[in-house]
């Protein structure tokens, strides 16, 4: 079901500040950058072993990462797990009565197939399945 944790979502005003700050602490590099319209947000992308921390900052005053950022505050904003097949998942999880946020999978950054549970049946966390080709 579950292969490892993908990446860890970093909600951050400013990938430009927050990326060199984490470059000059921990030397983490940004190894590429990407802008999802449909969910106003720009990413980028930063390494760490077989996972990688992946800073979203919006692109809009009305995007869901300005919106937490406004509640919270920057910093996590969810856990994405690898999984080799989402569909199915899904569909596994919707029948045992956990609420999804997606249904259905959709895009996201990277080329991925990704899809969020409901924060609510997860203890709070915001959790994020995501397919890759492998």
């Amino acid at each position: 079901m579950i292969e490892k944790i993908d990446h860890i979502g970093i909600a951050v005003k400013s990938i430009e500040k927050t990326s060199e700050l984490l470059s000059n602490i921990l030397g983490l590099k940004v190894a590429g950058e990407e802008i999802v319209e449909e969910q106003k947000v720009k990413v980028a992308f930063l390494p760490l072993g077989d996972s990688e921390l992946e800073l979203l900052e919006s692109t809009s005053p009305e995007g869901p990462i300005a919106r937490f950022i406004e509640k919270k505050g920057e910093g996590i904003q969810h856990i994405a797990f690898r999984v080799d097949n989402i569909e199915e998942i899904l569909e596994k999880l919707k029948k045992e009565g956990v609420r999804l946020i997606d249904e259905k999978p959709r895009y996201g950054a990277g080329g991925a197939k990704i899809a969020f549970l409901h924060p609510k049946d997860t203890n709070g966390i915001l959790v994020e399945l995501c397919e890759r080709d492998k």
